[in-house]
């Protein structure tokens, strides 16, 4: 089988699952968006990669505004052209769409539907939720409640007329339920990471010495993308509660974009705070293995709409997480189940988790225990062969589903 996957933002997992398709016979194309700012996984041919996996990161004419709806709107037209054009001109059996915004998720599976190419929706985020939220800070509230209806319309109509849906969470099904969904060909597959590529590591290693990580102090590390569904300052509200309890504690923060630069604006002149770069992926078990404690944030909003993969990362790495985030949240219950903390992402939240860093800072038994529990729930979980195995079977699905009813589902995904 012929199969493109599109993960728009680049990331570890996903670049995993199309490595280990290959591996099982399939010809598999990945794509991704060369202008999405993000922490990337190994998206290049690596020696004893199977022959039949290329990758092709797409550009789009206009810039990446993340954060400009005019701009962004923009973008995404231009986007369009790129990933439909390259699908179509490779002609696959079956394409996975995930992280793909919105309206350009629209548009290319119109397009995609007129060539008889079927798609699969690897639904990471619920969009239309999401995008809802921006347009009721930027525009006034009339015209926000309208845009939104017509963003939670095009959603629904997306996950009824694609050939699959891979939701990752079972709330994502009740959410469709919500929309009136009740269609065949939904199958919840949680995410994970790539065992192979994250592993534990020393504290103390090359990454940490080169970046200034003192081997005395304690080290909370954040590390991924610090958007709008984040509140970017309660990092630093976390390290000042802890070094209020007394301990020696560093707070180093691996992202880029608009978060990233509060967090460095707000730690001017602070020697106790680093603000790096996205990272090479090589480097990524380093990076998350200096840490005594990996943090993840949340905001409540966005824990309807979003579950975080950083965690899944941080898992593997076998480290102590510490999540500021909704207790509902998929991420948090799998911290839950690691033995690590969660907390609601404000004042509360934050001062609870103080004292649970200050227990870890004065046991380092628990820590190492702590690490290991995490380690081995990632292990128990993240094992990649059945969940290809999954993925191969859904494209089947889908690919049957196409050909054996081609002209009448052609029909209704044009509409």
């Amino acid at each position: 089988m012929k199969i493109h996957i599109q993960d728009f933002s680049g990331h570890p997992f996903q670049a995993q699952l199309s490595r280990a398709l290959a591996a099982r016979g399939h010809t598999v194309e990945h794509s991704y968006a060369s202008q999405y700012v993000s922490g990337k996984g190994a998206l290049e041919r690596r020696a004893g990669d199977p022959a039949a996996l290329s990758f092709l990161p797409l550009t789009a004419s206009q810039p990446m505004i993340k954060y400009s709806i005019p701009a962004r709107l923009r973008f995404e037209r231009s986007y369009v052209k790129s990933l439909a054009g390259a699908v179509v001109r490779s002609r696959p059996d079956v394409v996975v769409l995930t992280n793909v915004p919105l309206m350009t998720l629209s548009a290319v599976r119109k397009i995609l539907a007129r060539h008889g190419i079927p798609v699969i929706l690897w639904h990471q985020d619920l969009f239309s939720v999401a995008m809802a939220k921006e347009l009721h800070k930027q525009l006034p509230k009339p015209v926000a409640r309208l845009l939104a209806a017509v963003l939670r319309r095009r959603e629904k109509t997306i996950v009824e007329r694609v050939a699959a849906v891979v939701p990752i969470d079972r709330t994502f099904v009740t959410e469709y339920q919500r929309w009136g969904i009740h269609r065949p060909g939904i199958h919840v597959v949680p995410n994970w990471a790539p065992l192979d590529e994250i592993k534990p590591v020393q504290r103390d290693n090359i990454w940490s010495r080169r970046n200034g990580l003192r081997p005395g102090a304690f080290q909370l590390v954040y590390s991924g993308t610090l958007g709008r569904k984040h509140n970017p300052l309660l990092l630093l509200d976390l390290l000042d509660a802890t070094k209020a309890r007394g301990l020696d504690v560093e707070l180093t923060v691996v992202s880029q974009g608009e978060g990233a630069d509060m967090v460095a604006e707000a730690a001017t002149g602070r020697s106790d705070v680093r603000v790096l770069p996205f990272q090479p992926a090589a480097d990524l078990p380093a990076v998350l293995g200096s840490a005594d404690a990996l943090v993840a944030i949340l905001e409540p909003l966005a824990g309807t709409f979003s579950v975080p993969s950083k965690v899944l990362s941080y898992l593997a790495a076998g480290r102590p997480v510490l999540g500021l985030m909704p207790e509902g949240n998929a991420a948090s219950r799998d911290l839950v189940e690691a033995g690590g903390f969660v907390g609601s992402p404000d004042e509360v939240g934050v001062e609870l988790a103080a004292d649970w860093v200050k227990s870890l800072a004065g046991d380092p038994s628990e820590l190492d225990r702590l690490s290991e529990q995490s380690r081995n729930l990632a292990e128990a979980r993240f094992d990649i062969g059945p969940i290809a195995a999954e993925f191969e079977h859904i494209a089947f699905l889908a690919a049957e589903r196409q050909s054996s009813d081609a002209g009448e589902f052609a029909a209704k995904s044009v509409r």
